[in-house]
């Protein structure tokens, strides 16, 4: 097919589909966890010693016993075989946003010839899996391939039920032969353990005698589009890159404000319902479903977790996403920016740790001026969010979270801190020397008095802060849509516990030298505003005013590409917090570097080669052969005595010749390969391809509104966002 032949047939194809019936929704409790191996299941089918010591294990962080493994295993494997599970699997989560898995039979050959149904203690502690196969940033060579996967008992089992059958699934750690995490789920549970060391210090320091483990936990905010697969398919970029390099907008795309908390479509809502159903039965508590933003955006948000559990059942929920809408003839898009023009999509990562004794350590309650606990901790978060503000921009530094980073749409690459008016209120008063008091929830009184009068937050919310509060914890939004959460909860686990072990010494020497508690913490606090208070930052990050005070007055850093940001993870203090926290070894670190700036360049690259070989073999023969008609046309009515404007015919000319233009320059662009280091490409693919890679798409969008529609080769913005 040629031309719009392929649009039709697909425009075709969607409007005159049948639709997918809903299935009849079950109930809740019918559903929740049916194919997890939970706790309660486990109490069923272990012996009471046996589960005893995996519960504390679980919720206590006791060393696993090693006689457990085996009883276990047995167990694990008749609920799985009871579920329709033939094999079993050790899921990880390299260092790629993606998941892992590496199936095994539970059959085991007999002398004889005959077989039985085996799981050992031992297959289910450790896998095998090839370690130079994964971005490993040079911890792993060919010749040395040896890895293990590890199984992570805090969280838990599960089957994976597809059309061709079901898998148990068991969450494990990804190490290399050497030791070296070669995942993002060992430094999650490494900066875990030194947060809650740090935090217990410092609990026990306010007066604390009783002291639960401290954990972090994580609820996200996944947003995405979809898109029917008849266009993603007939769009090469699409399928390759994950966003669409051309395509001109729509003349309605978001302008109304009509999408956002609008009518979801019946289509995508039985989609959803068909997700959620896998959700619940995977124990995944998805919350909230809504139209966003943009036309054909969506959003799923599920109740926080466990920063552990809440990492992998994230990654599931991605896995989710893509695959049930492969049932129902659509492509999921987790690009941050599928489209140009209109809001991309981003993860909203909802951040805050406790325990069972202490509650929600970042909870201020209702008088927060007066809440010790809480102003330490969030004095805590303040501190390590100035000290390692472009960490926090490395680790969600992605050459697809450039498009979102910067644009009003999206948090800045500056990272600032939100309180919201009251906090900064107290945290002002701190700074200031004494604390009289805050300011206290209102009234919402709307004047109608058959509605009911509630009361409001005594703060507001600010959508263009990167790091904001948002009443009992904080709300990291500048995580990109397709990225794992680990990184992000990795960075901020580990820079709390940093200032939680400054924070322990300060509050050691003061109550050593005979200061008063209450004193010695306001001291502290008062130091914290002074030397990091320049992060705190309540008003419009969009402003061109607040990125210039920033970067001069406040000595904050504007890393605008992950060209700029992901340096920073060399730098000597980045590598000493990591180090000294027990998180990554300076090997560890190192590698994350060289893994991370190999994927920026090589997801450019591939999008670079795209557009050459887009505007070659579709673009440019679509403009030629109407401009060879519009020739045509013209003669033949000159002939017949009509003066027709050539206007169109030289405007088309003019722009196929300038995008072809363009396109030689992109094409001896990518030819160069002499860099003397990764650094030196990623800025050279950031200054020179894209700039170039953005120009040859001005022409090719531009000739998009030209080109007769019948011989335009590319599913359209207007067809994709719109037809359902």
């Amino acid at each position: 097919m040629s031309g719009n032949e392929s649009r039709v047939q697909a425009i075709y194809q969607i409007t005159n589909r049948e639709p997918m019936p809903p299935k009849a929704p079950k109930k809740l409790e019918e559903l929740w966890a049916t194919d997890v191996f939970t706790l309660s299941k486990m109490q069923e089918c272990l012996p009471k010693s046996i589960f005893k010591s995996l519960k504390n294990t679980i919720q206590s962080g006791e060393q696993l016993d090693s006689s457990v493994a085996d009883v276990v295993a047995v167990a694990m494997k008749d609920w799985a075989i009871s579920k329709g599970a033939l094999y079993y699997a050790h899921v990880f989560y390299p260092l790629t946003n993606a998941t892992a898995e590496k199936h095994d039979g539970f059959v085991s050959v007999q002398s004889d010839g005959s077989v039985i149904s085996e799981f050992t203690g031992k297959l289910l502690v450790q896998g095998e899996p090839d370690g130079s196969s994964f971005p490993n940033g040079g911890i792993r060579s060919t010749f040395e391939a040896r890895g293990y996967t590890a199984w992570d008992v805090t969280s838990p089992a599960f089957i994976m039920e597809t059309d061709n059958g079901s898998t148990l699934c068991i969450p494990t750690v990804f190490v290399s032969w050497t030791g070296e995490a070669l995942d993002k789920k060992t430094p999650l549970l490494r900066s875990n353990a030194a947060m809650n060391k740090a935090a217990t210090k410092v609990l026990k320091l306010l007066g604390n005698q009783n002291v639960a483990p401290v954990n972090s936990s994580c609820g996200a905010e996944q947003e995405y589009f979809l898109v029917d697969a008849n266009f993603a398919n007939s769009r090469p970029d699409l399928l390759l890159a994950g966003r669409t390099l051309f395509g001109k907008p729509s003349a309605k795309g978001q302008q109304f404000d009509d999408h956002y908390f609008g009518a979801i479509p019946e289509r995508v809502q039985v989609y959803m319902q068909d997700v959620e159903e896998r959700l619940y039965r995977l124990g995944i508590p998805a919350k909230t479903r809504h139209n966003e933003v943009a036309p054909g955006q969506f959003e799923i948000a599920p109740f926080f977790e466990a920063a552990n559990v809440a990492t992998d059942h994230q990654q599931l929920l991605m896995t989710i996403l893509r695959n049930t809408a492969k049932k129902h003839g659509l492509v999921c898009l987790l690009h941050e920016k599928p489209f140009a023009g209109i809001n991309g999509s981003g993860k909203h990562v909802n951040w805050s740790v406790g325990n069972p004794t202490q509650g929600n350590l970042l909870d201020p309650g209702d008088t927060p001026h007066s809440n010790a606990q809480f102003l330490v901790f969030c004095g805590a978060v303040i501190r390590g969010v100035h000290k390692y503000g472009p960490l926090l921009r490395a680790v969600v530094a992605t050459a697809s979270n450039d498009h979102r980073l910067g644009a009003n749409e999206a948090p800045p690459a500056i990272i600032s801190v939100y309180l919201g008016s009251q906090l900064e209120d107290v945290f002002e008063q701190i700074r200031q020397g004494e604390v009289t008091g805050c300011k206290t929830k209102g009234v919402m009184n709307i004047g109608v008095d058959t509605l009911p009068v509630f009361a409001k937050d005594p703060g507001d919310r600010n959508r263009t802060s990167p790091f904001a509060f948002t009443g009992n914890r904080f709300e990291f939004r500048a995580v990109g849509s397709g990225q794992s959460v680990a990184g992000p909860l990795v960075a901020m686990n580990t820079i709390l516990a940093d200032s939680l072990n400054w924070m322990a010494e300060k509050l050691e020497a003061e109550l050593a030298a005979g200061t008063e508690l209450n004193s010695a913490i306001h001291k502290i606090l008062k130091e914290v505003m002074e030397e990091h208070g320049a992060v705190v930052f309540n008003g419009n990050g969009y402003s061109k005013e607040w990125h210039q005070m920033a970067v001069e007055e406040r000595g904050l850093a504007n890393l605008r590409t992950a060209a700029d940001a992901l340096p920073v993870l060399q730098q000597e203090y980045i590598e000493e917090l990591f180090n000294k926290m027990g998180v990554l070894s300076p090997v560890e670190l190192a590698s994350r570097f060289e893994t991370y700036s190999e994927q920026y360049i090589k997801s450019i690259e591939v999008e670079a080669k795209l557009v050459v070989s887009i505007a070659k073999t579709a673009i440019y023969p679509a403009a030629t052969r109407y401009l060879s008609e519009l020739s045509n046309t013209i003669l033949s009515l000159k002939e017949l005595g009509l003066d027709f404007d050539t206007e169109s015919i030289e405007k088309v000319s003019s722009l196929t010749k300038s995008m072809m233009d363009l396109v030689s320059k992109l094409s001896l662009a990518l030819s160069q390969h002499d860099f003397d280091s990764p650094e030196e490409h990623m800025q050279y693919l950031a200054k020179t391809i894209r700039p170039l890679m953005d120009s040859v798409r001005e022409y090719v969008d531009a000739l998009e509104g030209e080109v007769a529609d019948d011989l335009w080769p590319l599913p359209t913005y207007q067809e994709m966002l719109f037809i359902k």
